[in-house]
């Protein structure tokens, strides 16, 4: 449905992936899983389209070359999360240590990836919950 005279859209936002992203992850649900951006099928192969936003690694975690893979995987996950294809009880924990996994392949320190990890853990339940999905915004807002 197009608007008129007023916008809609999503914010908390920084990169948009320029071209369809393909990566086997360890996370395989029984039946194929399909979003706007985001495929995941049973064997696990995980297909993050073009056009994807994602806002990088969360928290006090600054923005590097050697985290960015892990960060779009991991919250293309979470989204799925977010809109109840995907269990957070059963599969957080996974895609949290995807992200570490994907971080120690780039660069990223085992020690670091940990710490990233253990952040994950403790904090990161808020952000693959189906309560907490991007809200929509308007402008202008009149």
């Amino acid at each position: 449905m197009a608007t008129e005279g007023f916008i809609k859209y999503k914010s908390d936002y920084k990169y948009q992936l320029a071209e369809d992203y393909k990566v086997m992850v360890s996370i395989k649900p029984t039946s194929v899983l399909i979003s706007d951006y985001i495929e995941l099928d049973t064997h696990g192969n995980l297909l993050i389209k073009k056009g994807y936003a994602w806002d990088g690694p969360s928290g006090p975690v600054k923005d590097t070359h050697e985290n960015m893979r892990g960060s779009i995987v991991h919250d293309a996950l979470y989204q799925l999360m977010r809109e109840g294809k995907l269990s957070t009880r059963t599969h957080r924990k996974a895609a949290d240590q995807i992200f570490k996994d994907i971080c120690k392949e780039d660069g990223v320190s085992a020690i670091r990836a940990s710490a990233y990890y253990k952040a994950l853990q403790k904090f990161g339940r808020p952000a693959a919950s189906p309560e907490n999905k991007k809200l929509v915004c308007r402008a202008p807002r009149v």
